[in-house]
C-alpha cells in the first residue's frame, strides 16, 4: 500500500519552470556555477532529452557521436557528472554494475523490469511528504528520496 501525499525537492525546485528548462534557462544555470553551454554539452543534453529509455554513459556516448563524430567516451562522462552537479540531468543507480542517466533532474518514481532492465518513467505521480519526520524517536531532516518500483514489464509478460 502506497501513501499518496507532497513531496518538495529543493535540488529540483530551483529551476521548476517545466521539467525541462529551455536552453536560455540552461545557460544561466551553467553560467551561475562558472561553466560554459559548450557545443558539446548541449547536444548531450538535446540528445538525453529525446529518449525516455535512462540510458547508461555508453549508450548516449553512441547517440552523441552521431552528431559529434570525434567525441570520446571521457568527454561524454565528464559532461554527465557536471549536468548532474548542476542539477539539469539526474543519475540513476538500481544496484547495477552502472548508472543511467535522465533528462529529468525533477524527483520522480521509475519502474524497473527485473527481466529485460528496461527502465520506464512512472507516469502517475506517486509523491511523499516526509517534512518533521520521526524515526526512531529523532527528528530528521530529509532532503531527497528514492523511490523505485520492480516487476515485469508488459513487454516481459
Amino acid at each position: 500500500m502506497v501513501n499518496y501525499c507532497v513531496m518538495r525537492n529543493k535540488k529540483t525546485d530551483q529551476h521548476k519552470a517545466g521539467s525541462n528548462p529551455g536552453k536560455e534557462r540552461i545557460l544561466d544555470i551553467i553560467k551561475q556555477k562558472g561553466y560554459r553551454l559548450t557545443r558539446q554539452r548541449m547536444i548531450i543534453l538535446e540528445e538525453l532529452s529525446k529518449v525516455k529509455s535512462h540510458p547508461p554513459a555508453d549508450k548516449l556516448y553512441q547517440m552523441v557521436r552521431k552528431r559529434v563524430e570525434n567525441i570520446s567516451f571521457g568527454t561524454v562522462y565528464r559532461n554527465l557528472r557536471i549536468l548532474k552537479e548542476l542539477d539539469l540531468i539526474s543519475e540513476l543507480n538500481f544496484g547495477e554494475n552502472f548508472s543511467r542517466y535522465d533528462a529529468n533532474p525533477e524527483n520522480h518514481q521509475h519502474f524497473v523490469c527485473t527481466k529485460c532492465g528496461q527502465v520506464y518513467d512512472i507516469d502517475k505521480r506517486i509523491q511523499v511528504n516526509y517534512e518533521g519526520a520521526t524515526v526512531h524517536e529523532r527528528e530528521i531532516q530529509i532532503n531527497d528520496f528514492s523511490l523505485e518500483f520492480y516487476g515485469i514489464c508488459h513487454k516481459c509478460k
